[in-house]
């Protein structure tokens, strides 16, 4: 059986007799299974080889399995692409571990004690700069709806929303830089939260980590003018991590002065540029919020449940879903002529372009990131004390299809039996008619042991 190469025009190669012929000869069954397994992937990767597991103690063979025995002619896996554009189901269950993982760190579940729901917690989003003026929709509860500086009350939907309202004056050169620092801005904040932590608190710096921990998850999200912003859940532990509590003196408040303090006071000098050396910083407008297990006085609401919810459905956006950016690399800049971007995307990915042919900035690998308009960074981080991890939560749900199966689980401590294994990357995507089937087969985001949205 042949597949075709991706992003590549297909023929159908399963015709609706040659279906018929294997439900004849009884492999239907088997094929619907195998798809089955696949839980909607749209994009799933075909592997050529085989996997043996021995028991070490008999020499016996405990299961063997051949991808040319299956019933696709290959071993299927799922893509495991977080963005909602190439993979809904992937996204979705990317989506679903991330608020998982979120909560866990809030309320505890999933190995981590119950008590993390008393430890101080905030949950802060911090912004880019201004690089010139963009058309916006002015917050405020006004009627009529404030105007945009361009003189017009926009729509929701609106197309020009990000975009500057006098192109030619905009600095895409400093909004491609920042993005590609915000990692390096990130960091350093961290760096000088600690800090401000103990400066606070009136303990030396190097005897803070003995007292407290400063742990955080977060994500990167774009704004509609290109610019990635951060929102992040930010905690104080124990000297133990999230299965101590902290001192008394280790406040919301407190961790609320000290992100404002560490805020303002961050900054990365980038390299020197026309003989100009930028300094970036973060946003004039920072957001910090305490999170509580009720709702705030006034009827806003910030508690544990909103806030996960909130993290994780940025965890599976890119900037496509916000400025119409591409979700894939660039192999040669003329490619931008065949996807139909908006204007001022295009212009700060032509921006990172250009950018990434001068030689000061190679480490920034412009060229390579310019489809994420300069930003390189991972768009879902945490410390590791914050929760359990995405690893964790892969491996339990594996265990359990597993044992659904009537297979005993593994898992890394397994030493009693030996895995024989050799697979080879053969392709990606189905055939036309086998991609109809595995539709038809198995409704998209609805994979065996995934645990529905809380």
């Amino acid at each position: 059986m042949t597949f075709p190469t991706p992003d590549a025009p297909t023929t159908p190669l399963l015709s609706p007799q040659y279906l018929a012929s294997l439900g004849s000869l009884g492999k239907l069954p088997g094929l619907v299974r195998q798809l089955t397994t696949l839980g909607g992937c749209s994009r799933p990767v075909r592997l050529d080889g085989y996997r043996t597991e021995v028991d070490t103690a008999t020499g016996l063979i405990l299961r063997h399995l051949d991808s040319a025995k299956m019933p696709a002619g290959c071993l299927l896996v799922h893509c495991g692409n977080r963005r909602t554009t190439r993979c809904p189901s992937c996204a979705e269950v990317y989506r679903q571990d991330t608020y998982q993982l979120i909560t866990a760190g809030l309320r505890g579940g999933k190995d981590v004690p119950e008590t993390v729901g008393r430890h101080p917690r905030v949950f802060a989003t911090f912004t880019a700069p201004s690089f010139g003026p963009v058309h916006n929709r002015p917050t405020g509860s006004a009627k009529p709806a404030r105007r945009c500086r361009c003189g017009q009350a926009h729509a929701e939907d609106d197309p020009r929303l990000g975009s500057p309202l006098a192109p030619d004056r905009y600095d895409y050169q400093g909004a491609v830089l920042w993005n590609a620092h915000a990692p390096a801005l990130w960091s350093r904040f961290m760096l000088n939260l600690r800090r401000e932590v103990a400066r606070l608190a009136g303990l030396p710096q190097r005897k803070l980590s003995s007292v407290v921990k400063v742990s955080y998850a977060k994500v990167a999200e774009y704004q509609r003018r290109g610019l990635v912003h951060f929102h992040a859940v930010i905690r104080l532990d124990g000297p133990e991590g999230n299965t101590s509590l902290p001192p008394t003196w280790a406040t919301a408040d407190l961790l609320t002065d000290a992100i404002r303090a560490a805020a303002a006071r961050t900054a990365v000098v980038g390299p020197e540029l026309g003989g100009v050396t930028p300094t970036f910083e973060f946003g004039s407008q920072l957001d910090v919020r305490p999170i509580r297990s009720a709702d705030f006085d006034g009827g806003t609401q910030i508690t544990e449940r909103a806030v996960a919810a909130y993290i994780a459905k940025y965890a599976t956006k890119g900037a496509e879903g916000a400025t119409g950016t591409l979700d894939r690399r660039l192999r040669l800049i003329g490619e931008l002529a065949q996807w139909d971007i908006p204007v001022h995307a295009e212009r700060m990915i032509r921006t990172a372009w250009a950018l990434g042919t001068r030689p000061e900035l190679a480490d920034l690998k412009l060229r390579a990131w310019a489809h994420m308009l300069g930003f390189r960074g991972h768009f879902s981080t945490k410390t590791r004390v914050y929760s359990t991890t995405l690893a964790d939560l892969r491996q339990a749900r594996a265990d359990w299809q597993r044992l659904q199966a009537g297979a005993p689980a593994t898992g890394p401590d397994d030493t009693s039996t030996l895995v024989l294994s050799h697979w080879a990357f053969s392709g990606i995507g189905l055939t036309p008619e086998l991609a109809r089937l595995a539709a038809a087969v198995a409704a998209p985001t609805k994979r065996p042991g995934v645990a529905p949205d809380a």
